[in-house]
């Protein structure tokens, strides 16, 4: 009876400290911790709180204007820039970072996090799953 707890924590990520006390009240939001050990929020927790988070889009530019579109007011930095520009974010604000699938943000919020960015989260599932969510984009196209 004893393995039981332990067995149920089998391949979770421990939790550092600063990540303990967001996991009991992360405040800005409705956020996950992964099992990749990345903060997540979904389409809809994002859509309710978008007003008081920043949204970093991580895609190349052609995307960002492509078929699938963007979030309104989503700020445009490609990974690829993204650590030499972090500093163009504000550390006042949560950061949600979106991508198409959700990968390249998951590596966006760790690029920003050893940038001492503290609130930073992965948007789960990208603009695939925003789309197919029905959320509002900006620019894109019908894809029905």
């Amino acid at each position: 009876m004893l393995a039981v707890p332990a067995n149920l924590r089998c391949g979770q990520p421990e939790l550092d400290e600063a990540a303990e006390s967001v996991a009991l009240d992360p405040g800005w939001a409705p956020l996950r911790y992964s099992f990749a050990g990345v903060w997540e929020i979904d389409p809809h927790g994002l859509e309710e709180h978008a007003a008081s988070i920043q949204i970093l889009d991580v895609r190349e530019p052609e995307e960002f204007i492509g078929p699938l579109g963007h979030i309104e007011d989503a700020v445009l930095i490609p990974l690829g820039e993204l650590a030499d520009r972090a500093s163009e974010l504000s550390r006042d604000r949560p950061i949600v970072a979106v991508c198409r699938a959700g990968g390249r943000s998951a590596q966006a919020t760790n690029i920003l996090q050893q940038a001492g960015f503290k609130a930073v989260a992965n948007l789960t599932g990208g603009m695939l799953r925003w789309r197919a969510e029905g959320h509002p984009v900006e620019g894109g196209r019908d894809l029905t």
